[in-house]
């Protein structure tokens, strides 16, 4: 089992940067699937980005693509949205999930179905 804390949220221009990190309690974090999802208010929960166990594969959304970055540093348990050139429909409430996926697949999963564990959330706004 694995416990996730986000934190970086804030209030950020339009146009800015901000990064989001998440901390994994535990040992195992390498062996987990990490994954950032967004809900924004009267919206469903979406996918956004996610990384594979070792970090050598990426994914995420084409709403996101070009302008996030996920990444993770396993010797500090920890994984980080980088977010630039955010824009107002980037608002949201964002949330670190990890995923245990079969021990022979080294990719992703965009499906929030995969993700058994997700932190409590942190908040991005980004005003015009």
């Amino acid at each position: 089992q694995v416990q996730l804390v986000e934190s970086g949220g804030g209030l950020v221009q339009a146009g800015g940067s901000h990064r989001l990190s998440c901390a994994a309690s535990g040992r195992t974090f390498s062996t987990y699937t990490m994954g950032w999802f967004r809900q924004a208010p009267g919206k469903e929960r979406e996918f956004v980005a996610a990384i594979s166990r070792h970090g050598g594969i990426t994914d995420y959304a084409d709403s996101v693509k070009g302008r996030f970055t996920i990444s993770r540093d396993n010797a500090k348990n920890t994984v980080y949205l980088q977010m630039n050139s955010l824009k107002p429909e980037d608002t949201a409430a964002y949330y670190c999930a990890a995923a245990l996926l079969p021990g022979d697949y080294w990719g992703t999963s965009f499906r929030s179905s995969d993700y058994a564990y997700w932190g409590q959330g942190t908040q991005v706004t980004v005003s015009s």
